[in-house]
């Protein structure tokens, strides 16, 4: 498997961004990490191997880049208008500086693939109905969509607002982003298992939000043994690409 280590300064960011990217074609797949992870934790926790097959026949390649969660959402010293704006500059990171080096990285023009587990699930739904110029593809395994968990009641600083998905699809009656949407592959999973309560929730609401605004998602609950955790996720994200290939999506 052709896997490289790359790192970038961000302007945005105003310091030195690393990541890893593996494969050698196919559909771009931005993976961001679980709740303060590091650029290495897919390789490390044999998500990458999963996606092996796929990556191996070059029907996807993967990039894996840092978070700054405990910069944003995950620092609970800053107040939450200030983590949501922290969280806006990674933002413009991921689609103003990220986006061009993977467009000349792989030669690929079309769209990308979200995708992530637990709080990378959430940041790969974020991503996703944020800008479905950029995404049109989302594997999103385990996560939050209400951006209270990280803040409590504080939805009505707009920054937090716009990062909480389950607040701004309900309120969306745009047509250039439903139009988006509808054309998406949308995936969202969570496990009925251990420590899975609040992805659960999430899930619900997403669920009842998405039908609220008639775009169609696969929304898929495993069973009571199917934990928050690696070991399933792994089972997963090679499942559900499998899927989209079988549907001649990928």
């Amino acid at each position: 498997m052709n896997t490289r280590y790359h790192t970038m300064y961000s302007g945005c960011l105003g310091r030195e961004m690393e990541l890893k990217s593996y494969g050698h074609a196919g559909k771009p797949v931005v993976v961001f990490p679980s709740s303060g992870g590091r650029f290495f934790e897919y390789e490390d926790f044999q998500m990458v191997d999963a996606c092996g097959p796929f990556i191996e026949q070059g029907i996807i390649r993967l990039y894996t880049p840092d978070s700054i969660d405990r910069e944003s959402w995950l620092d609970s010293e800053k107040e939450p208008g200030y983590r949501a704006r922290r969280h806006n500059a990674y933002d413009a990171y991921i689609v103003d500086e990220l986006l061009p080096f993977i467009r000349s990285d792989s030669g690929y023009e079309g769209k990308l693939l979200a995708t992530g587990c637990s709080m990378g699930g959430y940041h790969a739904v974020n991503f996703f109905f944020r800008h479905p110029d950029v995404f049109d593809t989302l594997i999103a395994l385990s996560g939050i969509y209400d951006a209270r968990f990280f803040v409590g009641e504080s939805t009505g600083d707009f920054d937090v607002y716009i990062n909480s998905p389950v607040d701004y699809l309900t309120d969306m009656h745009d047509p250039w982003y439903l139009e988006r949407y509808r054309q998406g592959d949308i995936i969202i999973c969570t496990g009925l298992g251990a420590w899975e309560e609040d992805s659960i929730r999430d899930t619900v609401s997403m669920q009842r939000v998405l039908e609220k605004i008639g775009v169609p998602a696969w929304i898929d609950y495993w069973g009571y043994d199917v934990d928050h955790d690696w070991p399933w996720w792994r089972v997963q994200i090679a499942y559900f690409l499998q899927e989209l290939v079988n549907q001649g999506k990928l």
